[in-house]
């Protein structure tokens, strides 16, 4: 359930820290996410003094991606049938569990460079069970009008961090060595843990069983690629990923072999990123007033790619770090306009597993880019590493006249209320098929614009999950159409009803004011029967809800 906002009329970036719950759990993660730059940046200059391979180099970053492409999709199914706060809980054991293992491995002067990769691949696993939890969470804490707001303020919560954590970890990497650096990031891993034990929050819950996790998964997968607003979402961020992957993955090296510099640098020009992230965090909601969200995200893509370019020709550590503050700020854009894009396009009931589709398949792009940059790098050069990622950039740029990233809407996604209709049989969960049909009298001069309506319709019902819809025109009374839809089974019907939202059922609305008959649209329900085996008399034909 969405907390009410006490100040409605001011929707700034900080609006959200004035409710509790999200601000104790918002300040805990960048305490952690503090934590883990600066074990990331042990991890990586670590990597780069045992392993004379680039490739290794680059896959620290893909081993950490990796799990959330191979198992975001389940927990985001596990995110909408389970309580997300013991989801986060459960995520945040594993990253602790990772960075804790680490301190003691490099305590026992166990380092190898497979334990390192093996190691941030289970820390991985922890961000995979976390993320689509943690933002799904956001539409239950906050009120809708907040959403953009906590999503920018999530990102530039972290970049702020990253602005100080990377040069933290050089310093404490000069000073003190991994091993201090590995003991911060495990205390630092108690925070959100602490956070989310203390605190609560009310969410809506379904009158239904739980569905099985193939089942949600299958729900979740249709939803969103029948949605066209989140599969192009997920297609640039995607795309991005795969190309901007190469700013970070390849960082360590641009520092060892074209600056000739150490963790200090290495330190300072994530912070450089980092610092260009927070700026055009704060400054996301004036860009949005003055340009759309696609020409946005499509020039965020542009100033990555340059960022790529002067990384590539330049040996000057304050160009690079120019350079990475104007990546940073175009990869901040990008990932929360992207994210809030998403999330704005999903009822409730799936807003979990399409974030985690979007989290599975931006993480896929991002792990296959630190291994094809990484690649390039290895078997070229490092300049044409840099330079090919800047190429594919602008393309991804450019995807954006085909894949266009929709103007944020504060559509009415909430599930809307549903009594189940009376039956003259006794139905079990899973009898069925389950066959609805809906009949009209529609005049032949509203004829274009209830066709117009019932493709709304066919769309809404079957992202829901209705199958084999089907509309008829009688030949006999062409002002008479008949509707019809299936469902598996009697369970599956009801489901379908409960996920549809409050924007979903105003389209029955428009039908009725285009109905011409002397009573309204009723639904007649029926349950098919095969006629090659027996079956009881509990599935027999056709079961009318009163009118």
């Amino acid at each position: 359930m969405q907390h009410e906002d006490p100040h409605p009329s001011v929707p700034t970036t900080l609006a959200p820290l004035r409710n509790p719950v999200f601000r104790s759990i918002w300040t805990a993660t960048q305490i952690s996410s503090l934590g883990w730059l600066v074990q990331t940046v042990a991890i990586s200059w670590l990597m780069a003094t045992i392993s004379a391979s680039d490739l290794m180099v680059a896959l620290v970053q893909a081993a950490s991606t990796l799990p959330v492409f191979f198992l975001s999709i389940l927990a985001g199914a596990i995110a909408d049938n389970f309580s997300r706060r013991r989801v986060m809980f459960a995520g945040h054991c594993l990253i602790a569990l990772a960075s804790t293992t680490l301190m003691i491995a490099v305590g026992l002067g166990f380092v190898d460079p497979w334990l390192l990769l093996g190691l941030g691949f289970l820390a991985g696993c922890g961000f995979a069970l976390n993320d689509p939890a943690w933002h799904a969470s956001v539409g239950d804490i906050l009120h809708k009008r907040d959403i953009p707001a906590a999503v920018t303020l999530m990102s530039v919560g972290y970049n702020i961090v990253r602005s100080t954590g990377p040069a933290l970890g050089g310093t404490i990497l000069a000073f003190f060595g991994p091993l201090a650096a590995f003991a911060l990031a495990a205390l630092s891993d108690l925070a959100p843990l602490g956070a989310i034990w203390r605190t609560k929050w009310k969410v809506r819950s379904s009158p239904l069983p739980r569905e099985r996790m193939a089942t949600a998964i299958h729900d979740g997968v249709r939803f969103t690629a029948m949605s066209l607003e989140i599969r192009a979402a997920v297609a640039r961020a995607t795309l991005f990923g795969l190309a901007s992957i190469t700013i970070l993955a390849l960082l360590p090296l641009v520092v060892r072999d074209q600056l000739k510099s150490g963790p200090i640098v290495y330190g300072i020009l994530l912070a450089g990123f980092g610092m260009g992230a927070f700026v055009a965090g704060m400054g996301n909601g004036w860009l949005r007033r003055i340009t759309s969200q696609n020409r946005l995200v499509a020039l965020a893509s542009v100033a990555c790619a340059a960022c790529c370019l002067c990384l590539a020709l330049t040996s000057s550590v304050a160009v690079a770090a120019v350079a990475l503050a104007l990546g940073g700020a175009g990869w901040l854009i990008t990932w929360t306009g992207i994210d809030v894009s998403v999330q704005l396009a999903s009822p409730r009931w799936v807003v979990g597993r399409t974030l985690s589709i979007y989290y599975a398949l931006s993480a896929g792009g991002m792990a296959a880019g630190s291994w094809i940059w990484g690649s390039v790098a290895q078997n070229y050069s490092l300049t044409s590493a840099l330079e090919g990622a800047a190429g594919a950039l602008l393309l991804v740029a450019a995807a954006g006249i085909v894949l266009p990233i929709r103007p944020w809407e504060e559509t009415d996604q909430e599930s809307s209320d549903f009594r189940a209709p009376e039956l003259a049989i006794d139905l079990k969960p899973r009898s069925g098929p389950i066959v609805a049909k809906v009949g009209y009298s529609i005049s032949e001069k509203n004829t274009d614009a209830f066709l117009a309506c019932i493709r709304a319709k066919r769309h809404a019902f079957s992202r829901a999950g209705a199958r084999n819809w089907t509309l008829q025109r009688n030949l006999q009374t062409p002002s008479l159409w008949t509707e019809t839809f299936r469902t598996p089974t009697w369970m599956d019907f009801l489901r379908l009803n409960h996920r549809l939202t409050a924007a979903d059922k105003e389209i029955g609305q428009h039908l009725l004011a285009l109905h011409e008959g002397e009573l309204p649209p009723h639904t007649e329900l029926s349950i098919e029967r095969t006629t090659e085996a027996a079956r009881s008399r509990a599935s027999t034909f056709v079961s009318r809800p009163p009118r």
